[in-house]
């Protein structure tokens, strides 16, 4: 079977296909190839290269595994963090915004078999706050950079010093009120 030619509705029509992103499922991480159906994923599948590919990375499965998944996590953290900062964010949401990217580490590559593993896990880690609310898990990016921590202890500071002054302020107001009520009782008898 040839390819379309130059021009043609066929070729036009596989170009348009070809745009935007593929289905996750038809996506071959080891070669990195989107397909852009089940039959060109098996056609794939079947193909020289990717066997040639797979009994290479088979050799050593467990270590390519985690090489995807420290990408995986390493790209997606600090797209959180340079996105969102430490903003609470839906988690589904934000993985929408990571998969957009057509070069990402797809998550089916890595060590997580959903999302909400992944999600559970780095909020085991302490590298993210998660919350779990009626409409689904809640991440926000845990910052603990020393920077962060100085301009934290900063803000704690000024805000006891704040308090600090109300106090005295409340303290110098109750003596006021004490000596006029005293000036007045003495001024009555």
């Amino acid at each position: 079977m040839g390819k379309a030619e130059v021009g043609s509705t066929k070729y036009l029509s596989n170009k348009m296909k070809q745009k935007g992103l593929t289905r996750l499922r038809w996506f071959c991480q080891i070669c990195e190839k989107a397909c852009r159906d089940e039959n060109a994923f098996k056609m794939h599948c079947q193909s020289e290269s990717h066997t040639r590919r797979a009994l290479a990375a088979g050799q050593n499965i467990k270590q390519v595994t985690d090489d995807y998944s420290r990408a995986f996590q390493q790209e997606f953290l600090s797209l959180l963090k340079t996105s969102h900062g430490e903003k609470e964010i839906h988690a589904n949401k934000f993985y929408q915004e990571v998969i957009a990217k057509k070069d990402h580490v797809h998550l089916n590559a890595t060590k997580w078999h959903s999302l909400t593993e992944f999600v559970k896990f780095i909020g085991r880690e302490g590298i993210c706050r998660v919350t779990e609310k009626e409409d689904g898990l809640f991440i926000a990016w845990i910052d603990d950079s020393p920077e962060a921590m100085k301009r934290r202890e900063a803000v704690r500071r000024k805000e006891m010093m704040d308090k600090g002054d109300e106090e005295r302020e409340m303290a110098v107001l109750r003596s006021q009120i004490e000596r006029a009520r005293r000036e007045a009782e003495q001024r009555g008898l």
